[in-house]
């Protein structure tokens, strides 16, 4: 199982980016998808999750800036990303998490490696 990530960049405060990650491989299935970051000398956090019915959880500090969306007939998750701020600048990582590569498999999470959003104010 891979998980390609893209759409980070350079931008500058206030403007929006898009960034997805595609999920190939033997999958039969994954439960949630989501994208965590993690800035220089920080921990790696949360940004956002959806489930594989829709349910969403974001974090506190881009509630109401982004949005995660997710197609699963593709295994590919979204986030837009609009209002960026300066704190948001940071390496975002697209995480599979409760992958089943077969119905009886024991799942497991996999990470994407990562996409650089740079937001200059």
């Amino acid at each position: 199982v891979q998980l390609q990530a893209s759409g980070g960049g350079l931008v500058q405060a206030g403007g929006s980016l898009r960034l997805s990650c595609a999920a190939s491989g033997t999958i039969f299935s994954i439960n949630s998808m989501g994208w965590y970051r993690q800035a220089p000398g920080e921990q790696r956090e949360l940004c956002a999750a959806i489930t594989s019915v829709g349910s969403t959880d974001y974090a506190d500090s881009v509630k109401g800036r982004f949005t995660i969306s997710r197609d699963n007939a593709k295994k590919t998750v979204y986030l837009q990303m609009n209002s960026l701020k300066p704190e948001d600048t940071a390496v975002y990582y697209c995480n599979a998490d409760r992958v089943r590569i077969g119905p009886s498999s024991y799942p497991r999470a996999y990470w994407g490696q990562g996409t650089l959003v740079t937001v200059s104010s």
